[in-house]
Protein backbone atom coordinates (compact mmCIF):
# COMPACT_ATOMS: atom_id res chain seq x y z
CA UNK A 1 0.00 0.00 0.00
CA UNK A 2 1.88 3.37 -1.27
CA UNK A 3 2.19 6.05 1.56
CA UNK A 4 -0.28 9.08 1.01
CA UNK A 5 1.91 12.13 -0.20
CA UNK A 6 2.32 14.89 1.93
CA UNK A 7 1.46 18.12 0.32
CA UNK A 8 4.06 20.18 -0.71
CA UNK A 9 4.64 23.86 0.72
CA UNK A 10 3.32 26.29 -2.02
CA UNK A 11 5.73 29.47 -2.35
CA UNK A 12 4.96 32.40 -0.10
CA UNK A 13 4.51 35.74 -1.63
CA UNK A 14 6.65 38.30 -1.55
CA UNK A 15 6.13 41.32 0.37
CA UNK A 16 6.10 44.06 -2.37
CA UNK A 17 9.11 46.23 -2.31
CA UNK A 18 9.48 49.09 -0.26
CA UNK A 19 9.91 52.80 -2.34
CA UNK A 20 12.73 54.45 -1.79
CA UNK A 21 11.58 57.88 -1.36
CA UNK A 22 14.88 59.10 -0.54
CA UNK A 23 17.21 61.30 -2.19
CA UNK A 24 20.69 59.69 -2.72
CA UNK A 25 23.71 61.66 -3.03
CA UNK A 26 24.46 61.57 -6.39
CA UNK A 27 20.68 63.00 -7.08
CA UNK A 28 21.72 66.26 -5.08
CA UNK A 29 25.10 66.39 -6.53
CA UNK A 30 23.02 66.70 -10.08
CA UNK A 31 20.04 69.19 -8.36
CA UNK A 32 23.35 70.95 -6.85
CA UNK A 33 24.59 71.63 -10.31
CA UNK A 34 21.24 72.41 -12.57
CA UNK A 35 20.07 74.76 -9.72
CA UNK A 36 23.16 76.75 -10.01
CA UNK A 37 22.99 76.37 -13.52
CA UNK A 38 19.23 77.96 -13.91
CA UNK A 39 19.85 80.53 -11.19
CA UNK A 40 22.69 82.30 -13.64
CA UNK A 41 20.78 81.83 -16.64
CA UNK A 42 16.87 81.55 -16.03
CA UNK A 43 15.92 84.01 -13.50
CA UNK A 44 12.93 85.58 -12.92
CA UNK A 45 14.28 88.76 -15.03
CA UNK A 46 15.52 86.58 -17.34
CA UNK A 47 12.50 84.49 -17.79
CA UNK A 48 9.85 87.41 -18.20
CA UNK A 49 12.08 88.88 -20.86
CA UNK A 50 11.73 85.34 -22.73
CA UNK A 51 7.86 84.94 -22.40
CA UNK A 52 7.87 88.37 -24.14
CA UNK A 53 10.05 87.40 -26.90
CA UNK A 54 9.08 85.53 -30.05
CA UNK A 55 11.97 82.77 -29.15
CA UNK A 56 11.32 81.99 -25.53
CA UNK A 57 14.11 79.08 -25.68
CA UNK A 58 17.83 79.94 -24.87
CA UNK A 59 19.84 77.47 -26.67
CA UNK A 60 22.59 78.29 -24.46
CA UNK A 61 20.60 77.34 -21.52
CA UNK A 62 19.11 74.28 -23.10
CA UNK A 63 22.94 73.05 -24.65
CA UNK A 64 24.30 73.74 -20.69
CA UNK A 65 21.43 71.76 -19.43
CA UNK A 66 21.62 68.66 -22.21
CA UNK A 67 25.33 68.60 -23.17
CA UNK A 68 27.17 70.17 -20.20
CA UNK A 69 25.01 68.80 -17.05
CA UNK A 70 24.12 65.63 -19.33
CA UNK A 71 20.25 65.73 -18.39
CA UNK A 72 19.29 65.18 -21.87
CA UNK A 73 20.29 61.72 -21.83
CA UNK A 74 19.50 60.32 -18.03
CA UNK A 75 16.94 57.85 -19.29
CA UNK A 76 18.74 56.55 -22.35
CA UNK A 77 21.54 53.70 -21.40
CA UNK A 78 25.30 54.05 -22.26
CA UNK A 79 25.22 51.72 -25.07
CA UNK A 80 22.46 54.06 -26.66
CA UNK A 81 24.66 57.28 -26.40
CA UNK A 82 23.01 58.19 -22.91
CA UNK A 83 24.03 58.41 -19.48
CA UNK A 84 22.42 55.19 -18.02
CA UNK A 85 20.76 56.87 -14.95
CA UNK A 86 17.05 56.87 -13.83
CA UNK A 87 13.61 58.41 -13.81
CA UNK A 88 14.83 59.47 -10.01
CA UNK A 89 17.32 61.52 -11.60
CA UNK A 90 15.22 62.68 -14.36
CA UNK A 91 12.78 63.77 -11.64
CA UNK A 92 15.43 65.67 -9.94
CA UNK A 93 15.53 67.70 -13.31
CA UNK A 94 12.19 68.37 -13.90
CA UNK A 95 11.70 69.34 -9.49
CA UNK A 96 14.26 72.45 -10.58
CA UNK A 97 12.77 73.15 -13.61
CA UNK A 98 9.28 73.98 -11.77
CA UNK A 99 11.27 76.07 -9.49
CA UNK A 100 12.42 78.12 -11.48
CA UNK A 101 9.93 77.88 -14.41
CA UNK A 102 12.03 78.03 -17.11
CA UNK A 103 11.28 77.15 -20.60
CA UNK A 104 13.50 73.95 -21.47
CA UNK A 105 11.98 71.23 -24.26
CA UNK A 106 13.05 68.82 -21.04
CA UNK A 107 9.91 67.24 -20.45
CA UNK A 108 8.63 66.73 -24.02
CA UNK A 109 11.91 66.09 -25.56
CA UNK A 110 14.06 64.39 -22.54
CA UNK A 111 11.05 62.25 -21.22
CA UNK A 112 8.14 61.66 -23.31
CA UNK A 113 9.25 61.67 -26.70
CA UNK A 114 12.62 59.46 -25.12
CA UNK A 115 10.59 57.16 -23.48
CA UNK A 116 8.72 56.48 -26.21
CA UNK A 117 11.50 56.10 -28.48
CA UNK A 118 13.18 53.79 -25.57
CA UNK A 119 10.47 51.18 -26.26
CA UNK A 120 11.53 50.85 -29.96
CA UNK A 121 14.99 50.95 -29.78
CA UNK A 122 15.65 47.42 -28.57
CA UNK A 123 16.47 46.04 -31.91
CA UNK A 124 18.45 49.22 -33.24
CA UNK A 125 17.11 50.89 -36.46
CA UNK A 126 15.82 54.59 -36.98
CA UNK A 127 14.36 55.00 -33.72
CA UNK A 128 17.67 53.83 -31.96
CA UNK A 129 19.81 56.70 -33.96
CA UNK A 130 17.18 59.02 -33.55
CA UNK A 131 17.90 58.50 -29.51
CA UNK A 132 21.18 58.93 -29.98
CA UNK A 133 20.54 62.59 -31.19
CA UNK A 134 18.16 63.33 -28.38
CA UNK A 135 20.41 61.88 -25.77
CA UNK A 136 23.23 63.58 -27.25
CA UNK A 137 21.20 66.89 -27.16
CA UNK A 138 21.90 67.88 -30.43
CA UNK A 139 18.27 67.48 -31.23
CA UNK A 140 14.63 67.97 -30.11
CA UNK A 141 11.51 65.79 -30.59
CA UNK A 142 7.93 66.00 -29.27
CA UNK A 143 5.31 63.13 -28.99
CA UNK A 144 2.82 64.84 -31.97
CA UNK A 145 -0.24 64.75 -29.05
CA UNK A 146 -2.16 67.23 -27.76
CA UNK A 147 -0.82 68.31 -24.37
CA UNK A 148 -3.74 67.19 -22.31
CA UNK A 149 -3.69 63.37 -23.62
CA UNK A 150 -3.79 60.99 -20.58
CA UNK A 151 -1.65 57.99 -20.59
CA UNK A 152 -4.96 55.68 -20.96
CA UNK A 153 -6.06 57.68 -24.24
CA UNK A 154 -2.70 57.10 -26.24
CA UNK A 155 -3.74 56.11 -29.29
CA UNK A 156 -3.58 57.00 -33.01
CA UNK A 157 -4.17 61.13 -33.69
CA UNK A 158 -4.35 60.98 -37.30
CA UNK A 159 -5.04 57.85 -39.66
CA UNK A 160 -2.45 58.95 -42.12
CA UNK A 161 0.03 61.71 -42.70
CA UNK A 162 -2.64 64.25 -43.64
CA UNK A 163 -4.83 66.05 -41.01
CA UNK A 164 -3.88 68.29 -38.01
CA UNK A 165 -3.11 67.99 -34.21
CA UNK A 166 -3.44 70.71 -31.89
CA UNK A 167 -1.99 72.20 -28.72
CA UNK A 168 1.21 70.01 -29.43
CA UNK A 169 3.75 71.17 -26.14
CA UNK A 170 7.25 72.48 -27.16
CA UNK A 171 6.29 71.81 -30.96
CA UNK A 172 7.65 75.16 -32.20
CA UNK A 173 10.96 74.50 -31.05
CA UNK A 174 11.49 70.88 -32.20
CA UNK A 175 13.30 69.39 -34.54
CA UNK A 176 11.40 65.85 -34.78
CA UNK A 177 8.22 65.26 -34.79
CA UNK A 178 6.81 62.03 -33.47
CA UNK A 179 3.33 61.39 -35.41
CA UNK A 180 1.16 58.41 -34.05
CA UNK A 181 -1.25 57.36 -37.03
CA UNK A 182 -3.28 54.17 -37.85
CA UNK A 183 -0.51 53.29 -39.86
CA UNK A 184 2.56 52.85 -36.88
CA UNK A 185 4.66 55.78 -35.32
CA UNK A 186 6.21 58.22 -38.27
CA UNK A 187 9.42 60.41 -37.63
CA UNK A 188 8.79 63.39 -39.51
CA UNK A 189 11.33 66.21 -39.79
CA UNK A 190 9.79 69.63 -38.62
CA UNK A 191 10.86 71.27 -41.48
CA UNK A 192 10.24 68.55 -43.91
CA UNK A 193 7.79 69.45 -46.97
CA UNK A 194 4.16 69.48 -46.15
CA UNK A 195 4.85 69.87 -42.16
CA UNK A 196 3.67 73.24 -40.89
CA UNK A 197 3.81 73.88 -37.22
CA UNK A 198 1.96 77.20 -36.29
CA UNK A 199 2.68 78.71 -32.95
CA UNK A 200 -0.39 79.39 -30.32
CA UNK A 201 -0.81 81.56 -27.73
CA UNK A 202 -1.02 79.50 -24.91
CA UNK A 203 -1.60 80.29 -21.28
CA UNK A 204 1.72 79.25 -20.15
CA UNK A 205 4.19 81.37 -21.94
CA UNK A 206 6.64 78.90 -20.74
CA UNK A 207 5.98 76.41 -22.97
CA UNK A 208 4.50 77.66 -26.17
CA UNK A 209 1.75 75.16 -28.08
CA UNK A 210 1.41 74.98 -31.46
CA UNK A 211 -0.52 73.25 -34.16
CA UNK A 212 0.95 70.55 -36.78
CA UNK A 213 -0.67 70.58 -40.05
CA UNK A 214 0.61 67.48 -42.33
CA UNK A 215 -0.33 67.75 -45.77
CA UNK A 216 1.56 64.95 -47.97
CA UNK A 217 3.92 64.72 -45.67
CA UNK A 218 6.75 62.41 -45.38
CA UNK A 219 7.89 60.54 -42.69
CA UNK A 220 10.15 57.39 -41.40
CA UNK A 221 7.93 55.26 -40.05
CA UNK A 222 8.98 53.91 -36.77
CA UNK A 223 6.91 51.14 -35.84
CA UNK A 224 4.07 49.02 -36.94
CA UNK A 225 -0.21 50.20 -35.37
CA UNK A 226 0.62 48.17 -32.20
CA UNK A 227 4.21 48.70 -31.41
CA UNK A 228 3.09 52.12 -31.36
CA UNK A 229 -0.01 52.40 -29.34
CA UNK A 230 2.38 50.74 -26.94
CA UNK A 231 5.60 52.88 -27.03
CA UNK A 232 3.01 55.96 -27.04
CA UNK A 233 1.72 55.56 -23.78
CA UNK A 234 4.72 54.30 -22.34
CA UNK A 235 5.86 58.05 -23.32
CA UNK A 236 2.80 59.78 -21.47
CA UNK A 237 3.04 57.72 -18.54
CA UNK A 238 6.28 58.87 -17.96
CA UNK A 239 5.14 62.03 -18.73
CA UNK A 240 3.04 62.06 -16.48
CA UNK A 241 4.78 60.52 -13.57
CA UNK A 242 7.77 63.37 -13.84
CA UNK A 243 5.25 66.23 -14.34
CA UNK A 244 4.39 65.81 -10.62
CA UNK A 245 8.18 66.24 -9.98
CA UNK A 246 7.61 69.82 -11.66
CA UNK A 247 4.50 70.47 -10.16
CA UNK A 248 6.19 69.61 -6.84
CA UNK A 249 8.63 72.48 -7.59
CA UNK A 250 6.48 74.57 -8.48
CA UNK A 251 4.64 74.22 -5.24
CA UNK A 252 7.96 74.25 -3.40
CA UNK A 253 9.24 77.72 -4.77
CA UNK A 254 5.75 79.56 -4.05
CA UNK A 255 5.67 78.18 -0.32
CA UNK A 256 9.42 78.95 0.44
CA UNK A 257 9.40 82.35 -1.32
CA UNK A 258 5.69 83.18 0.73
CA UNK A 259 7.08 82.57 3.77
CA UNK A 260 10.12 84.57 3.12
CA UNK A 261 7.93 87.67 2.40
CA UNK A 262 5.43 87.28 4.92
CA UNK A 263 8.96 87.85 7.25
CA UNK A 264 10.03 90.61 5.78
CA UNK A 265 6.33 92.59 4.95
CA UNK A 266 5.51 94.67 8.08
CA UNK A 267 1.87 95.76 9.33
CA UNK A 268 0.77 97.25 12.06
CA UNK A 269 4.55 97.06 13.30
CA UNK A 270 4.88 93.31 13.07
CA UNK A 271 5.55 90.82 9.96
CA UNK A 272 2.55 89.70 8.47
CA UNK A 273 3.64 85.94 8.39
CA UNK A 274 3.08 86.18 12.52
CA UNK A 275 -0.65 86.50 12.32
CA UNK A 276 -2.09 83.09 12.95
CA UNK A 277 -4.81 83.19 10.32
CA UNK A 278 -1.34 83.47 7.96
CA UNK A 279 0.37 81.06 9.97
CA UNK A 280 -2.40 78.44 9.63
CA UNK A 281 -2.77 79.09 5.65
CA UNK A 282 0.81 78.23 5.03
CA UNK A 283 1.02 75.39 7.41
CA UNK A 284 -2.01 74.12 5.90
CA UNK A 285 0.03 74.81 2.53
CA UNK A 286 3.47 72.71 3.90
CA UNK A 287 1.72 69.83 4.66
CA UNK A 288 0.26 69.71 1.39
CA UNK A 289 3.40 70.28 -0.06
CA UNK A 290 5.17 67.39 2.17
CA UNK A 291 2.49 64.86 0.96
CA UNK A 292 3.21 65.63 -3.02
CA UNK A 293 6.54 65.20 -2.32
CA UNK A 294 5.80 62.13 -1.35
CA UNK A 295 3.46 61.22 -4.12
CA UNK A 296 5.63 62.63 -7.01
CA UNK A 297 9.15 60.39 -5.27
CA UNK A 298 7.07 57.47 -5.09
CA UNK A 299 6.05 57.55 -9.04
CA UNK A 300 9.39 58.66 -10.10
CA UNK A 301 10.62 55.13 -8.18
CA UNK A 302 8.14 53.26 -9.74
CA UNK A 303 8.92 54.10 -13.28
CA UNK A 304 12.04 53.64 -12.24
CA UNK A 305 12.47 50.27 -10.95
CA UNK A 306 9.75 49.24 -13.46
CA UNK A 307 7.28 48.21 -10.89
CA UNK A 308 3.78 46.83 -11.90
CA UNK A 309 2.21 49.23 -9.87
CA UNK A 310 3.97 52.56 -11.45
CA UNK A 311 0.40 53.03 -13.55
CA UNK A 312 -1.33 53.65 -10.01
CA UNK A 313 2.01 55.51 -8.88
CA UNK A 314 1.58 57.77 -11.42
CA UNK A 315 -2.02 58.15 -11.10
CA UNK A 316 -1.98 59.39 -7.31
CA UNK A 317 0.58 61.67 -7.94
CA UNK A 318 -1.15 63.08 -10.57
CA UNK A 319 -4.25 63.20 -9.13
CA UNK A 320 -2.75 64.96 -5.78
CA UNK A 321 0.00 66.50 -7.37
CA UNK A 322 -1.44 69.59 -10.03
CA UNK A 323 -4.08 70.47 -7.10
CA UNK A 324 -1.31 71.30 -4.61
CA UNK A 325 0.71 73.34 -7.18
CA UNK A 326 -2.46 75.43 -8.29
CA UNK A 327 -3.15 76.10 -4.76
CA UNK A 328 0.29 77.10 -3.71
CA UNK A 329 0.75 79.17 -6.47
CA UNK A 330 -2.54 81.13 -5.24
CA UNK A 331 -1.89 81.33 -2.23
CA UNK A 332 1.61 82.93 -3.23
CA UNK A 333 -0.07 85.52 -5.60
CA UNK A 334 -2.89 85.94 -3.39
CA UNK A 335 -0.97 86.34 0.27
CA UNK A 336 2.15 88.71 -1.46
CA UNK A 337 -0.93 91.46 -2.10
CA UNK A 338 -0.76 93.96 -4.58
CA UNK A 339 3.07 93.08 -5.81
CA UNK A 340 1.47 89.73 -6.32
CA UNK A 341 -0.78 90.80 -9.06
CA UNK A 342 2.45 92.74 -10.84
CA UNK A 343 3.86 91.09 -13.93
CA UNK A 344 7.54 92.04 -13.20
CA UNK A 345 6.71 90.24 -10.06
CA UNK A 346 7.26 86.19 -10.94
CA UNK A 347 4.47 84.76 -9.16
CA UNK A 348 2.43 84.83 -12.21
CA UNK A 349 4.34 82.37 -14.06
CA UNK A 350 3.94 80.01 -11.65
CA UNK A 351 0.54 80.16 -11.33
CA UNK A 352 0.27 79.83 -14.97
CA UNK A 353 2.72 76.74 -15.37
CA UNK A 354 0.78 75.16 -12.24
CA UNK A 355 -2.69 76.00 -14.36
CA UNK A 356 -1.49 74.54 -17.13
CA UNK A 357 0.11 71.51 -16.46
CA UNK A 358 -3.07 70.49 -13.95
CA UNK A 359 -4.25 69.39 -17.72
CA UNK A 360 -1.14 68.35 -18.87
CA UNK A 361 -1.08 64.39 -19.71
CA UNK A 362 -4.73 64.26 -18.14
CA UNK A 363 -6.19 66.24 -15.52
CA UNK A 364 -6.88 65.35 -11.89
CA UNK A 365 -10.23 64.29 -12.21
CA UNK A 366 -9.15 61.51 -15.04
CA UNK A 367 -6.11 60.22 -13.14
CA UNK A 368 -8.28 59.53 -10.24
CA UNK A 369 -10.88 57.57 -12.14
CA UNK A 370 -7.46 55.47 -13.34
CA UNK A 371 -7.02 55.09 -10.06
CA UNK A 372 -10.39 53.66 -9.48
CA UNK A 373 -10.08 51.40 -12.36
CA UNK A 374 -6.69 49.97 -10.89
CA UNK A 375 -7.40 49.45 -7.33
CA UNK A 376 -9.21 46.26 -6.51
CA UNK A 377 -11.97 47.31 -3.98
CA UNK A 378 -12.66 44.34 -1.55
CA UNK A 379 -15.99 42.87 -1.77
CA UNK A 380 -18.68 44.39 0.49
Amino acid sequence: MTAPTEPQPQPQPQPPATPDLLYSQDEEDLRSAVRALLADRADAPTVIAATEADTPYDPRLWEALATGIGAAGLLVPEKLGGQGASHREAAVVLEELGRSVAPAPYLTSSVVATETLLALAGDGGPAAALLGELASGSRTAVLAVPFATPPTGASAVLATLDGTVRGIADAAVADVLLVPTAEGLYAVEATAPGAAVTPLVPLDLTRPLATLTLSGATGTLLATPEASATAVRRGLLAGAGLLASEQLGIAEWCLTETVRYTRERHQFNRPVGSFQALKHRMAQLWLEVVSARAAARNAADALATGSPDAPLAVAVAQAYCSGVAVHAAEECVQLHGGIGMTWEHPAHLYLKRAKADSIAYGSAGSHREAVAELVELPAP
